[in-house]
């Protein structure tokens, strides 16, 4: 399994890239989401200590220590995800020859596809939130890098959409219809609310940079 807080940059996109099944879209959207945070930290680096912004100060210090926690969150969930899919994988080859051994089989399918569910939305609440983070953070950041700020909110959308892409993949291989109603209520849910932090984040940016982004 690729560990991608212990490999290059080069390393995880061969492996990417390559015929194996991890790391796959999901890995690819958790370290997205990363890099949008990431982005988000550097706009508030360039605010923090500056004289001009010292009146918010407090207020991007703590928005700060959230975007690296989000940014070191979302680098493990790479790894988490592979390690879920890796559940999933792990339940083909167990024995079916007997009915006890086929029910056991469907048991563990069902449990890790849960599993492989759930990993995915935590990289889309965690985008969510990068997404919700970049309205004030375009609105008050240092207006000479606020365009990074622009581009994390399209960074944390992209990896919003594809984890939830994930998610609903799962969805369609569980047999429990209660946790299948519930988790597409949570879907629909984050979705919408995405919508509506991107538009806000996205019009903050605009409005500090005096463009159109």
């Amino acid at each position: 399994m690729t560990t991608v807080t212990h490999n290059t940059l080069q390393e995880f996109l061969d492996a990417l890239a390559s015929g194996e099944s991890t790391p796959g879209g999901g890995g690819a959207a958790a370290l997205t989401g990363s890099q949008a945070a990431a982005l988000l930290s550097m706009v508030l680096n360039f605010t923090v200590g500056r004289k001009k912004y010292a009146d918010i100060e407090a207020e991007m210090q703590g928005y700060l220590a959230r975007s690296e926690e989000l940014r070191a969150g979302l680098l493990a969930l790479v790894d988490r995800d592979a390690a879920a899919f890796g559940a999933v994988s792990a339940c083909y080859s167990m024995p079916k020859e007997t009915d006890a051994e086929k029910a056991a089989r469907t048991a563990a399918m069902q449990a890790a596809m849960k599993g492989a569910a759930e990993v995915p939305f935590v990289v889309a609440k965690h985008c969510l939130e990068l997404l919700q983070l970049a309205i004030p953070i375009g609105e008050k950041g240092n207006s000479n890098v606020v365009s990074d700020a622009a581009t994390s909110a399209y960074l944390a959308l992209a990896a919003l959409n594809a984890g939830l892409l994930n998610v609903e993949i799962n969805l369609k291989y569980i047999k429990d219809g209660d946790f299948v109603a519930e988790w597409t209520g949570k879907v629909a849910d984050l979705r919408a609310a995405a919508a509506d932090a991107y538009t806000a984040a996205i019009a903050a940016c605009s409005a500090t940079l005096g463009v159109n982004v």
